[in-house]
């Protein structure tokens, strides 16, 4: 990708940073080609400082990085799209944006939920008695739903697959925490498949 840092007198390019899973924009920085190659290598969003003179990666000091997903150059080849996985809040501020809208992605929100039934557990949480009992419980449960969802799969009730869906898919989710892993790690396995 030939890009034009030419355009702009300081040679540094506009870069929009997106949500690569809600599509919200989270915040904009500035990027050279040093910046660019660093993103690419690193897998975290690399800008370049005009205060500090020198790259910046986003959340070397305070920890929420952006996980790099993509970039993509606007038809003049002088901005830059590039879609990102946020860890923690983007903004110095705290907000999940440096434009004061909420990121809503429900399947993040609903993993944070589940970590901290895991890590506080309560003893009206149904999620911190799964915790409790094992991954071998886990893995049974996550079973148990998916023969529930085949069962549900062969009636002719909408509603009652929605909700057998609905369950298993809470159960894999609490699976995958339970080993330590996010529902983005495995969706990054089917875009690389995809590809």
């Amino acid at each position: 990708m030939k890009l034009n840092y030419a355009k702009y007198a300081d040679g540094l390019i506009p870069a929009i940073i997106q949500d690569s899973d809600s599509g919200i924009v989270l915040m904009l920085g500035f990027m050279n080609a040093e910046a660019v190659a660093a993103t690419k290598t690193s897998g975290r969003v690399t800008f370049f400082s005009r205060s500090k003179q020198q790259l910046w990666t986003k959340g070397e000091t305070s920890g929420n990085y952006l996980e790099f997903v993509s970039i993509a150059a606007d038809c003049d080849k002088d901005t830059l799209l590039l879609k990102a996985n946020p860890v923690g809040p983007v903004c110095h501020t705290g907000a999940n944006t440096c434009f004061g809208e909420v990121n809503k992605n429900f399947l993040s929100e609903l993993e944070s939920v589940i970590d901290e039934r895991r890590s506080n557990p309560t003893d009206d949480s149904y999620v911190s008695k799964l915790f409790a009992k094992g991954i071998n419980k886990i893995a049974q449960k996550v079973g148990e739903e998916a023969v529930e969802v085949v069962i549900a799969a062969k009636d002719d009730d909408i509603d009652a697959f929605k909700n057998e869906s609905a369950d298993l898919f809470f159960h894999y989710l609490i699976l995958l925490r339970a080993k330590g892993i996010s529902m983005s790690d495995v969706l990054s396995v089917l875009k690389e498949r995809r590809r």
